[in-house]
Order: structure tokens, then C-alpha cells, then sequence
């Protein structure tokens, strides 16, 4: 997807900078023993912690040191690695993409905050949906995110992407533009257009009946599971409808301004639907109109 792209380049920058250590993070792991072993597993830093004897053999991190007893608390395990790696001038970039607000997440957001509040070298990048971000942010206990800077990811843009596919498949300007249209900006489907594409032998038209297959699969199913009855109904009547008109489809819903307002709002925040458009409303996924009238 487009945010783990962006991700995927960030990290990279920072690594080539002799200054910053990049750990990427699997969020469906133990993040803070993650966030130790990788740290003390690190070429530049391994000789420094045993200097300093930090001891991680307890949390099955590196080996016995002599003299130096276990350390058997994570936090505070971390607490004295950051304090040597801000003696050796270095600066810790965590990446963790897809995050959700899980047990694990809550805990890791927490114990950083408390890091960042001792004015450790220590900065976080989290790319993940709309839905998972806003949740945990939203955690009690967990504020300081809210002041933490966003970024939402705009569509990709059709000129690119039809330059991109024209290349690649050796297509004329009006056929690489078709085809780009397709993917309606979304990077997902740039990819996967792409790639039946280059299945096909560069035949695009070819290619459609299967990209959209593996978009329901993989992904659209999976939007339309963690939607509500009410949310399902809205994206109906918005795919029926010719205009897109919001007033018409309101009126097919039987809804109040102030009552449809959440629903529309709510979907856009999903991605689905687009609102740019003073009073109407289109469908941001390739596929997804076809998609959603054949659930009824």
C-alpha cells in the first residue's frame, strides 16, 4: 500500500545516516522485547551495553554477563539502553506499520511516552488505517498522540501512474491513461492491475476480471465485514445512484441532514467514499459500486 511505500523510503533515509539507528517493529509481537532485542542485537551499539553490563539474558536477549545481574523488568531494560545510546550521540527511529490499538500497542505507546518525557533520543513513525490510528489515539491514557503529527495519504496521482504502466507495458498515451484510470489513484490496485497486466502479456482488459476478483478477496471483503447494517445501507443507495448526489441519497434513505452526516463522514474517514465534491459523493476503490450491489 501507499503508506507502507512511504514508509519503506523514510526508513531507508534514515538508515543511510551513521547518527540514527532504524528498528522496524512487528506489531503482533511482544513490541517492547522487539524494541530490546533489535537495539542490543545492533552492530554499533552490542560492544557499548556490555561495557555498561546491561544483563538482557533474562528475556533470552544476548548472553550471561559476569557480575552483572539480570535485568528483569523490559522498561527498565530500556530505560539504561537508551541512556548509552544517548551517550553515544545516536538517535532511535521506531517504524511500525499497520498498528492497531492492541494490549501490546497500548503498552508500547506508554512506555515510550514515559521514555519521551526523560528527553531520549527516541522518535516513533506509525502508518495503519484510519479506523485503528483514531482508536488508539483516542485511549485514555494514551494523549500524547493526539498532538503527534498525522499524514493522510492522498490518492496516487493518474498522470504517474499511466507514465509508470506506460513504460512498463510499452502502452500509447490513451491506452496507459485508461488504464490508470482504472485504479482510480488507489496503490493498491496500481500494483495489482499492474501485475495481472504483466500476466497477461500486457494486455490490460485481460488482466481486469481477475484484479477486481482479488480486490474483493483481499481487501474489500474485509472493509465490508468491519462496516455497520446502517453503513451498508448508505454505500448501497450511493452505488444504485446515477449522480452521486447526496440530497437524493438522503432522501432514498429517509434521512435528516444531522442523521446522515455521521455515516457519510465515517465513510470517508474508511477511504471509501470521496466528498471533495460540494453535495456529492464517489466511490474512492476501483470496483467497489460492482462490489457492494452484489452483496444485496
Amino acid at each position: 500500500s501507499g503508506k507502507t511505500v512511504m514508509m519503506t523510503e523514510i526508513t531507508k533515509r534514515f538508515a543511510k545516516e551513521k547518527t540514527w539507528i532504524v528498528v522496524e517493529l512487528n506489531p503482533a509481537k511482544d513490541l517492547l522485547t522487539g524494541l530490546a532485542a533489535k537495539l542490543y542485537n545492533n552492530r554499533a551499539l552490542k560492544t557499548a551495553f556490555r561495557t555498561e553490563k546491561i544483563n538482557l539474558s533474562f528475556f533470552g536477549i544476548g548472553m550471561e554477563i559476569k557480575k552483572a545481574d539480570p535485568v528483569t523488568d523490559i522498561e527498565v531494560a530500556l530505560d539504561r539502553m537508551l541512556h548509552v545510546i544517548e551517550k553515544q550521540n545516536k538517535r532511535v527511529l521506531i517504524a511500525i506499520d499497520e498498528v492497531a490499538n492492541t494490549q501490546d500497542m497500548r503498552a508500547f505507546a506508554s512506555a515510550f511516552q514515559i521514555f519521551v518525557r526523560r528527553d531520549y533520543p527516541l522518535f516513533m513513525l506509525m502508518t495503519g488505517l484510519y479506523e485503528n490510528i483514531d482508536d488508539l489515539q483516542n485511549d485514555k491514557i494514551l494523549t500524547f498522540l493526539h498532538r503527534a503529527p498525522k499524514m493522510r495519504l492522498s490518492p496516487l496521482n493518474i498522470g504517474s501512474i499511466a507514465n509508470d504502466y506506460g513504460k512498463t507495458f510499452s502502452l500509447e498515451a490513451d491506452g496507459a491513461n485508461r488504464m490508470a484510470r482504472y485504479t482510480r489513484g488507489y496503490s493498491y490496485a496500481f500494483q495489482v492491475i499492474g501485475y495481472f497486466t504483466w500476466e497477461h502479456g500486457g494486455d490490460f482488459e485481460k488482466a481486469l476480471p481477475e484484479s477486481r476478483q482479488y480486490l474483493e478477496e483481499y481487501v474489500y471483503q474485509k472493509i465490508w465485514s468491519e462496516l455497520s447494517a446502517k453503513d451498508k445501507q448508505v454505500l448501497r443507495v450511493a452505488a444504485s445512484s446515477g449522480t452521486g448526489a447526496i440530497g437524493e441519497i438522503r432522501e432514498e434513505l429517509k434521512m435528516q441532514s444531522n442523521e446522515f452526516s455521521p455515516y457519510r463522514d465515517r465513510l470517508i474517514k474508511k477511504g471509501v467514499l470521496n466528498g471533495e465534491e460540494r453535495g456529492i459523493l464517489r466511490f474512492t476503490l476501483p470496483f467497489f459500486e460492482e462490489f457492494v450491489l452484489q452483496q444485496f
